[in-house]
Protein backbone atom coordinates (compact mmCIF):
# COMPACT_ATOMS: atom_id res chain seq x y z
CA UNK A 1 0.00 0.00 0.00
CA UNK A 2 2.78 2.40 0.90
CA UNK A 3 4.57 1.79 -2.40
CA UNK A 4 1.43 2.27 -4.51
CA UNK A 5 0.57 5.42 -2.57
CA UNK A 6 4.10 6.75 -3.13
CA UNK A 7 3.84 6.07 -6.87
CA UNK A 8 0.52 7.91 -7.17
CA UNK A 9 -0.20 11.59 -7.73
CA UNK A 10 -3.21 11.43 -5.39
CA UNK A 11 -4.97 9.00 -3.08
CA UNK A 12 -8.74 8.99 -2.57
CA UNK A 13 -10.68 7.73 0.43
CA UNK A 14 -14.39 8.10 1.12
CA UNK A 15 -15.87 10.15 3.92
CA UNK A 16 -17.32 7.09 5.67
CA UNK A 17 -13.83 5.61 5.99
CA UNK A 18 -12.47 8.86 7.40
CA UNK A 19 -15.21 8.94 10.03
CA UNK A 20 -14.90 5.26 11.01
CA UNK A 21 -11.11 4.74 10.84
CA UNK A 22 -9.70 8.29 11.21
CA UNK A 23 -6.60 7.44 9.11
CA UNK A 24 -3.67 9.74 8.33
CA UNK A 25 -3.02 8.13 4.89
CA UNK A 26 0.63 9.08 4.47
CA UNK A 27 3.66 7.70 2.63
CA UNK A 28 5.43 6.16 5.62
CA UNK A 29 8.75 5.26 3.98
CA UNK A 30 11.33 8.04 4.26
CA UNK A 31 13.11 6.71 1.17
CA UNK A 32 9.94 6.74 -0.92
CA UNK A 33 9.22 10.31 0.18
CA UNK A 34 12.80 11.30 -0.65
CA UNK A 35 12.49 9.66 -4.07
CA UNK A 36 9.34 11.70 -4.75
CA UNK A 37 11.11 14.94 -3.84
CA UNK A 38 14.16 14.00 -5.93
CA UNK A 39 11.85 13.48 -8.91
CA UNK A 40 10.44 16.99 -8.47
CA UNK A 41 7.17 15.84 -6.90
CA UNK A 42 5.61 16.82 -3.56
CA UNK A 43 6.73 14.73 -0.59
CA UNK A 44 3.19 13.37 -0.24
CA UNK A 45 0.48 12.72 -2.84
CA UNK A 46 -2.58 14.94 -2.93
CA UNK A 47 -5.13 13.60 -0.42
CA UNK A 48 -8.70 13.39 -1.73
CA UNK A 49 -12.02 12.56 -0.14
CA UNK A 50 -15.69 12.46 -1.15
CA UNK A 51 -18.63 13.38 1.04
CA UNK A 52 -22.20 13.84 -0.15
CA UNK A 53 -23.35 14.98 3.29
CA UNK A 54 -20.46 17.31 4.11
CA UNK A 55 -20.35 15.86 7.62
CA UNK A 56 -16.61 15.66 8.12
CA UNK A 57 -15.05 17.02 11.31
CA UNK A 58 -12.07 19.35 10.94
CA UNK A 59 -10.30 17.45 13.76
CA UNK A 60 -9.90 14.29 11.64
CA UNK A 61 -6.24 13.29 11.21
CA UNK A 62 -6.70 13.29 7.42
CA UNK A 63 -6.62 17.10 7.34
CA UNK A 64 -3.60 17.61 9.60
CA UNK A 65 -0.95 15.34 8.06
CA UNK A 66 0.65 15.27 4.62
CA UNK A 67 0.44 17.93 1.96
CA UNK A 68 -2.54 19.39 0.08
CA UNK A 69 -6.10 18.06 0.44
CA UNK A 70 -9.27 18.39 -1.58
CA UNK A 71 -12.82 17.36 -0.67
CA UNK A 72 -15.53 16.76 -3.29
CA UNK A 73 -19.14 17.27 -2.32
CA UNK A 74 -22.54 18.45 -3.60
CA UNK A 75 -24.04 21.88 -4.21
CA UNK A 76 -26.08 21.55 -1.02
CA UNK A 77 -23.25 20.40 1.28
CA UNK A 78 -20.27 22.31 -0.13
CA UNK A 79 -20.93 25.70 1.55
CA UNK A 80 -20.97 24.30 5.11
CA UNK A 81 -17.98 22.08 4.30
CA UNK A 82 -15.98 25.09 3.04
CA UNK A 83 -16.71 26.91 6.29
CA UNK A 84 -15.82 23.86 8.37
CA UNK A 85 -12.56 23.11 6.53
CA UNK A 86 -11.43 26.70 6.01
CA UNK A 87 -7.64 26.69 5.73
CA UNK A 88 -7.41 22.89 5.66
CA UNK A 89 -8.62 21.79 2.22
CA UNK A 90 -10.06 22.88 -1.12
CA UNK A 91 -13.76 22.05 -1.32
CA UNK A 92 -15.21 21.39 -4.78
CA UNK A 93 -18.88 20.86 -5.61
CA UNK A 94 -19.58 18.46 -8.48
CA UNK A 95 -23.27 19.41 -8.84
CA UNK A 96 -26.53 18.23 -7.27
CA UNK A 97 -24.92 14.82 -6.61
CA UNK A 98 -21.34 13.60 -6.42
CA UNK A 99 -20.34 13.30 -10.08
CA UNK A 100 -17.29 11.07 -10.44
CA UNK A 101 -16.61 12.26 -14.00
CA UNK A 102 -16.47 15.88 -12.84
CA UNK A 103 -14.25 14.79 -9.94
CA UNK A 104 -11.75 13.07 -12.25
CA UNK A 105 -11.72 16.01 -14.66
CA UNK A 106 -10.96 18.36 -11.78
CA UNK A 107 -8.17 16.12 -10.54
CA UNK A 108 -6.70 15.98 -14.05
CA UNK A 109 -6.69 19.79 -14.03
CA UNK A 110 -4.65 19.60 -10.83
CA UNK A 111 -2.03 17.46 -12.57
CA UNK A 112 -3.23 14.09 -11.27
CA UNK A 113 -2.46 11.35 -13.79
CA UNK A 114 -2.35 8.38 -11.41
CA UNK A 115 -5.04 8.15 -8.76
CA UNK A 116 -5.04 5.52 -6.02
CA UNK A 117 -8.56 4.76 -4.80
CA UNK A 118 -8.34 3.31 -1.29
CA UNK A 119 -12.01 2.88 -0.46
CA UNK A 120 -14.28 2.22 1.18
CA UNK A 121 -16.75 -0.17 -0.40
CA UNK A 122 -19.19 2.45 -1.68
CA UNK A 123 -16.36 4.31 -3.44
CA UNK A 124 -14.97 1.10 -4.98
CA UNK A 125 -18.47 0.22 -6.17
CA UNK A 126 -18.90 3.55 -7.93
CA UNK A 127 -15.54 3.44 -9.69
CA UNK A 128 -16.01 -0.13 -10.88
CA UNK A 129 -19.69 0.09 -11.82
CA UNK A 130 -19.01 3.26 -13.82
CA UNK A 131 -16.00 1.71 -15.57
CA UNK A 132 -13.56 4.28 -14.18
CA UNK A 133 -10.82 1.98 -12.83
CA UNK A 134 -7.98 0.76 -15.03
CA UNK A 135 -6.45 -1.54 -12.44
CA UNK A 136 -7.73 -3.42 -9.41
CA UNK A 137 -5.18 -4.39 -6.76
CA UNK A 138 -6.32 -7.16 -4.41
CA UNK A 139 -4.22 -8.24 -1.45
CA UNK A 140 -5.19 -11.62 0.01
CA UNK A 141 -4.02 -11.98 3.61
CA UNK A 142 -4.02 -15.15 5.79
CA UNK A 143 -6.79 -13.86 8.05
CA UNK A 144 -10.36 -14.96 8.63
CA UNK A 145 -12.78 -12.13 9.43
CA UNK A 146 -15.94 -13.45 11.07
CA UNK A 147 -17.59 -10.13 11.86
CA UNK A 148 -20.82 -9.86 9.86
CA UNK A 149 -20.42 -6.09 9.91
CA UNK A 150 -16.91 -6.20 8.42
CA UNK A 151 -16.43 -3.84 5.43
CA UNK A 152 -17.03 -5.28 1.95
CA UNK A 153 -14.78 -4.62 -1.03
CA UNK A 154 -17.77 -3.78 -3.27
CA UNK A 155 -21.56 -3.68 -2.97
CA UNK A 156 -24.34 -4.86 -5.31
CA UNK A 157 -24.36 -2.82 -8.52
CA UNK A 158 -24.78 -3.10 -12.29
CA UNK A 159 -21.15 -3.77 -13.23
CA UNK A 160 -20.15 -3.47 -16.91
CA UNK A 161 -20.39 -6.88 -18.57
CA UNK A 162 -22.00 -8.46 -15.52
CA UNK A 163 -20.71 -11.59 -13.83
CA UNK A 164 -19.75 -13.24 -17.14
CA UNK A 165 -16.94 -10.81 -18.01
CA UNK A 166 -13.59 -11.90 -16.65
CA UNK A 167 -10.93 -9.38 -15.71
CA UNK A 168 -7.43 -9.78 -17.13
CA UNK A 169 -4.82 -10.90 -14.60
CA UNK A 170 -1.76 -8.63 -14.93
CA UNK A 171 0.34 -9.90 -12.03
CA UNK A 172 0.37 -12.33 -9.10
CA UNK A 173 3.07 -11.70 -6.52
CA UNK A 174 3.77 -12.67 -2.92
CA UNK A 175 4.62 -9.93 -0.43
CA UNK A 176 5.59 -11.72 2.77
CA UNK A 177 2.59 -13.89 3.65
CA UNK A 178 0.24 -11.81 1.46
CA UNK A 179 -0.60 -12.47 -2.20
CA UNK A 180 -0.99 -9.39 -4.41
CA UNK A 181 -3.20 -9.77 -7.48
CA UNK A 182 -3.37 -7.04 -10.14
CA UNK A 183 -6.28 -7.11 -12.59
CA UNK A 184 -7.35 -4.99 -15.56
CA UNK A 185 -11.14 -4.66 -15.28
CA UNK A 186 -11.74 -2.90 -18.60
CA UNK A 187 -11.48 -4.22 -22.14
CA UNK A 188 -8.33 -2.85 -23.74
CA UNK A 189 -6.68 -1.85 -20.47
CA UNK A 190 -4.78 -5.11 -20.01
CA UNK A 191 -1.73 -3.71 -21.81
CA UNK A 192 -1.60 -0.58 -19.67
CA UNK A 193 0.99 -0.73 -16.89
CA UNK A 194 0.88 2.15 -14.42
CA UNK A 195 -2.61 3.05 -15.58
CA UNK A 196 -4.21 6.41 -14.99
CA UNK A 197 -6.77 5.48 -12.35
CA UNK A 198 -5.62 2.32 -10.52
CA UNK A 199 -7.93 1.07 -7.80
CA UNK A 200 -6.21 -0.38 -4.75
CA UNK A 201 -7.58 -1.90 -1.58
CA UNK A 202 -6.20 -3.69 1.46
CA UNK A 203 -7.05 -7.37 1.43
CA UNK A 204 -8.76 -9.12 4.31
Amino acid sequence: MDQVRAESDASLTGGNTLRSDNPRLLVNSEKRRADRVAAGRPEYPLKVTITASGDLDRDLKFWHFGDKKVAYSTDAAAPKLREKLDGLADVVSTGPTVDFGVLLDDLAGRGVERLMVEGGGQIHTQFLSQGLADEVHLAVAPLLVGDAAAPRFVHPADYPGGSTRRMKLLEARTVGDVVLLRYAPKAGSATVVGARYPLARKGS
